[in-house]
């Protein structure tokens, strides 16, 4: 197993889902783990799981489309636990399924808000605690919904074709920093409401199963991200790590 002894993480989006394994396997290995999300109560419950386990924890509630609410999830996270070594930008949701042009405009806004533009705020706000740590790991939770030509993803699709264009930008960017900016992508998973690639709990894990995809739980999501998070800052940067079945 993956060491992250004296690390420092944060992980948006970390009080439920994909976000929340990947925080309770990360203070497993050993790192310090912050959890941020637009609700306290998910994130005090994952704090205490971890606790009681014998790790460490923050809760941080902040909307990762608030720039200024998550600048100050950093400085209390820097403050708490004097540096910052790896970000998981995981924050995230789906709107109604259908055809692009009729998502509604509040719709389209609030997607793309979250799942891109929270993840350049994430980016913005970390990256410069990362530099001065020495160097450090952002992981980027993708979708290959930004690369399979399908209809009815609608903006969902297109934001996280975005995220997956500022893996690529900020890899390149900020290699010269020491930070690796690596992209990881689920595939399928058991989550409340939407998950990794749009899985619901509505019947469509048996249409992805007849697709032939591996439909998961989010446990079996955090291995690979801590797997990353494990590797040098120095390692692969811009890269794509996918547990989805299909060709992307």
């Amino acid at each position: 197993m993956a060491r992250l002894d004296g690390k420092v993480a944060l992980v948006t989006g970390g009080g439920t889902g994909i976000g929340a394994a990947i925080a309770e396997s990360f203070a497993a290995a050993g790192a310090a783990v912050a959890v941020t999300g637009r609700r306290s109560a998910p994130l005090t419950q994952i704090v205490q799981r971890i606790t009681e386990r014998g790790g460490v924890a923050l809760a941080a509630s902040a909307d990762v489309t608030d720039l200024a609410a998550m600048t100050d999830v950093v400085e209390k996270v820097v403050d708490r636990f004097g540096r910052l070594d790896v970000v998981v930008a995981n924050a995230g949701i789906m709107a109604q399924d259908g055809p692009v042009l009729d998502c509604s405009p509040e719709d389209w806004q609030q997607v793309l808000s979250i799942n891109l533009t929270g993840i350049w705020n994430t980016a913005k706000v970390t990256a410069p605690a990362l530099i001065r740590a020495g160097g450090g790991s952002i992981i980027i939770i993708g979708s290959g919904m930004a690369r399979v030509m399908a209809g009815g993803s609608g903006a969902y699709a297109v934001a996280k074709a975005g995220a997956s264009a500022l893996t690529r930008v900020l890899a390149a960017e900020l290699r010269g920093s020491g930070v690796a900016v690596n992209e990881l992508i689920p595939g399928p998973t058991r989550v409340s409401g939407a998950g990794g690639d749009g899985e619901r709990d509505d019947g469509s894990e048996q249409r992805w199963a007849g697709l032939g995809e591996w439909v998961k739980d989010p446990d079996e999501v955090a291995p690979l991200a801590l797997f990353i998070a494990s590797l040098p800052s120095s390692g692969p940067t811009g890269q794509v790590f996918s547990l989805a079945g299909r060709l992307l």
